[in-house]
């Protein structure tokens, strides 16, 4: 009976030492490595992260299919954006970059320190009630002192 607790030790054991590679490898291969999303809210109806990028590090071109309009605001670094087929552009701090849906973009901290962006993702338009709802919010928010 002592032999089952041992086989599943070792393939406990067997088991992490796989996901320990894996992820090593993965992270090798990582073509976005020194690109560090961090999800600050994720709502119905909208989503923001802020993402930490490392000198030299780059986001290859993607596109961003789930979502209906996309704000890109560098916050801090020195980045360059690529939006579609056009040449990389700076990306000065507190400037604003909107993108819609499927719109292919990546950067690049092209300095010396680590930068900053943050993104706002404005997910498919709400429903007519949760339109009506927000603007009966906004109207209280005004009444107040």
């Amino acid at each position: 009976m002592q032999s089952r607790p041992v086989i599943s030790a070792a393939a406990l054991a067997l088991l992490c030492g796989v996901l320990a590679t894996s992820q090593t490898v993965a992270n090798a291969k990582n073509e976005n490595a020194g690109v560090n999303p961090i999800r600050l809210l994720d709502q119905k109806e909208v989503r923001v992260s802020r993402v930490e990028i490392q000198p030299g590090a780059v986001r290859s071109v993607h596109t961003h299919d789930d979502v209906r309009f996309h704000l890109w605001i560098p916050i801090s670094g020195k980045l360059e954006v690529t939006i579609g087929s056009a040449k990389p552009l700076e990306a000065a701090s507190g400037q604003a970059f909107f993108l819609e849906r499927g719109t292919p973009h990546g950067f690049k901290n092209v300095g010396s320190t680590p930068a900053a962006v943050i993104e706002v993702f404005v997910k498919d338009a709400p429903s007519a009630a949760e339109v009506q709802s927000l603007g009966v919010a906004l109207a209280a928010l005004a009444k107040l002192p």
